[in-house]
């Protein structure tokens, strides 16, 4: 009754913001479709590792931050519990396997797709919702597929489950429950681009963004429903960087996925304006597309798919969630 009476709520706050006015639609940019890259934190990694994996040949790298390895979860939220928080128990030959059937069933792209492709993952000491041993049980299944040379882990930083920045957030070992956003002396953000792209620009420390941020709206990747019915909220997030606006100039493309509980039904702009991503974007003409989950009954932290709560189909190219972000990802780079 009370999941009942809570998505009733959800609905209406979902008509609300219809009545109110929905954001511009999503617009195509000049884009190199050979530059584009996803990262996330937490079930936003999560969802990233499963884009690239299922997407690899459209992906030339991936930042994972507090994540977990592919297809863990075993479709649904005990095993997904279980992946967090005893990854001793996870065998990564078993999600090879599923990789590689999937692949051979049509379900995930070629394999072959990821080996050259940059992969960046980093797991905190003191992460106590995603353990960190996760992090070498996720480079395990990476070096499985990718260039080892290409895998940069970092594993020795003391930071609880967050999104590490160098500015901003709370202290970097304390679970920062009203944002996930910790000041860890370290921009994750950064490192992750610089990484996947090489030879970036560093962000000067204060100068004010001259791009533009704008919200658009997600309803248009949904041709038969609306976006609540698989999680996803009204409105998302683009940064422009202020080099990609007139479209003269051949940019990249990053998506940057939000954690549980850090959409802008929880916390609004904060993760899309402080994770780190807009002022890297804005340095090296790097568009960030900030897609966003809002809560349902099946999902009520607000957290991508990555244990089947949308349906037994979550991991693979009929995913829902992976549709629609694949939808989002083809109109930005005008395909």
């Amino acid at each position: 009754m009370v999941k009942v009476k809570l998505f009733i709520l959800i609905l209406i706050l979902h008509a609300l913001s219809t009545i109110e006015g929905k954001a511009d639609r999503l617009e195509s940019y000049n884009v190199d479709k050979t530059k584009v890259s996803i990262s996330g934190i937490s079930s936003g990694a999560a969802m990233a590792t499963q884009m690239h994996v299922i997407h690899s040949a459209d992906f030339m790298g991936v930042g994972i931050v507090a994540g977990v390895p592919f297809a863990c979860s075993g479709g649904n939220l005990v095993g997904a519990t279980a992946c967090m928080q005893t990854p001793s128990l996870e065998s990564v030959s078993s999600f090879e396997l599923l990789t590689s059937s999937g692949a051979l069933f049509g379900n995930v792209d070629s394999t072959y797709h990821m080996r050259h492709d940059k992969v960046y993952i980093f797991a905190g000491q003191s992460d106590s919702v995603v353990k960190p041993g996760n992090g070498p049980n996720i480079q395990r299944y990476y070096n499985h597929y990718t260039l080892h040379s290409n895998v940069k882990t970092v594993f020795n930083i003391d930071a609880e489950h967050c999104q590490p920045t160098d500015n901003y957030g709370g202290t970097c070992n304390v679970l920062s429950k009203s944002n996930y956003l910790n000041n860890c002396g370290y921009n994750a953000a950064f490192e992750l681009l610089n990484w996947i792209y090489g030879d970036l620009k560093i962000p000067e420390a204060g100068k004010p963004l001259t791009g533009q941020l704008k919200t658009f709206d997600q309803s248009t990747f949904f041709h038969l429903s609306v976006p609540i019915t698989y999680s996803f909220d009204n409105t998302g997030y683009i940064y422009v960087p202020s080099g990609c606006v007139d479209k003269q100039t051949k940019c990249k493309l990053h998506i940057a996925l939000h954690g549980c509980q850090q959409g802008r039904h929880f916390i609004n702009d904060e993760y899309v304006k402080h994770a780190g991503y807009n002022d890297v974007g804005e340095a090296n003409n790097i568009i960030i597309l900030y897609p966003q989950i809002t809560p349902i009954p099946t999902n009520l932290n607000g957290c991508w798919d990555w244990f089947g709560y949308t349906g037994s189909y979550f991991a693979t190219k009929s995913g829902f969630q992976i549709t629609a972000l694949d939808r989002m990802r083809r109109q930005v780079i005008g395909q």
